[in-house]
């Protein structure tokens, strides 16, 4: 006697089913508009910005690395803060371009997990690399007889290797454990790329626990970064304030300007973007500060330093001495 067969049970659409990771093919971008005008219109713009960051972080790399003059530990920290910011405009804005050109919000389940390991990459080394030349205008101007010793070529290869290492580990932990988790929520990401908090969404409930565990850790590494940066600058703005001369405290305060402005606006968009209150939390905020945090930094830095540094203008070929 057989017993009969249980009926099979209806299988849900990609977007809706209860699944894992492992069921997912690809998942489906935040669209930059509605419209096929306004989408053109993103395309140009991201082009636009994306050829400015080339080219002018191009020119940063070719300078500092043509120019003997330029061979000095800040234009050696700043020539590997032009390559973190190629990398990290490299990493998001051609998909999105592709997107808006050809009317898709598709990317592979493959290619989400590279981009989001490499923008958390350039990302971190980015910010590494910001509290390292920190450390740069802090001894220039503080200790400026010990300068030669502390940061030798040998100090600053080392330094630029561990913020590239620390990077790139962080960036694999975040990216094997942020796959590692099921997805029950469908593939759809409320973000124009692949970012952690967005795949956190997909998650199952309390699975995404050990990665928030993850982003605490490495918050308590950007805080520590934060806090000798404000310590930094604190003892930089006193030393400069007992320079007798007004000239002299121009000179002194003017090398630290271009810092300054990049470090506030990587930081304060970053912060405004992931810390912002819920209630002010809408889909077009949202987009509006992901791409002033993701992809303008990465273009205006480098116009930013080349005209608040003389050094790298054409015709300045006379050595260079810290102040």
């Amino acid at each position: 006697m057989t017993l009969p067969s249980e009926p099979a049970e209806p299988e849900l659409p990609l977007g809706s089913q209860m699944s894992n990771s492992s069921s997912i093919r690809h998942f489906l971008l935040l669209a930059l508009a509605d419209t096929r005008q306004l989408q053109l219109l993103h395309f140009c713009l991201l082009l636009g910005i994306s050829l400015a960051a080339l080219l002018g972080n191009g020119l940063i790399i070719s300078a500092v690395a043509c120019g003997h003059h330029l061979h000095t530990p800040m234009f050696f920290f700043l020539l590997n803060l032009a390559l973190s910011d190629l990398g990290s405009i490299c990493t998001t804005v051609p998909k999105a371009m592709h997107n808006s050109l050809w009317d898709t919000r598709d990317i592979s389940y493959t290619g989400c997990a590279a981009q989001l390991f490499f923008f958390v990459f350039f990302i971190s080394a980015e910010y590494f690399l910001l509290t390292i030349m920190c450390y740069d205008r802090y001894v220039s101007i503080c200790k400026p007889l010990h300068y030669g010793t502390l940061l030798g070529s040998r100090a600053c290869a080392h330094m630029a290797a561990a913020a590239w290492a620390s990077a790139f580990l962080n960036a694999l932990m975040h990216t094997a454990n942020t796959f590692s988790l099921p997805l029950c929520h469908g593939n759809a990401l409320g973000q124009f790329f692949c970012e952690i908090p967005q795949i956190l969404k997909l998650s199952c409930s309390k699975s995404y626990l050990r990665e928030l565990g993850l982003i605490a850790v490495s918050g308590c590494l950007a805080f520590g970064c934060f806090v000798f940066i404000v310590f930094s600058y604190v003892q930089i703005f006193r030393a400069v304030l007992r320079i007798p001369s007004e000239q002299g405290r121009h000179k002194a305060f003017s090398t630290c300007l271009p810092h300054l402005a990049v470090l506030s606006l990587f930081i304060s968009t970053s912060i405004f973007a992931y810390l912002k209150p819920p209630s002010m939390s809408s889909p077009s905020l949202d987009l509006a500060l992901s791409v002033l945090y993701s992809v303008v930094p990465p273009a205006l830095n480098p116009l930013i330093y080349s005209l608040r540094n003389q050094e790298t203008r054409p015709g300045q070929c006379s050595a260079q001495k810290p102040p």
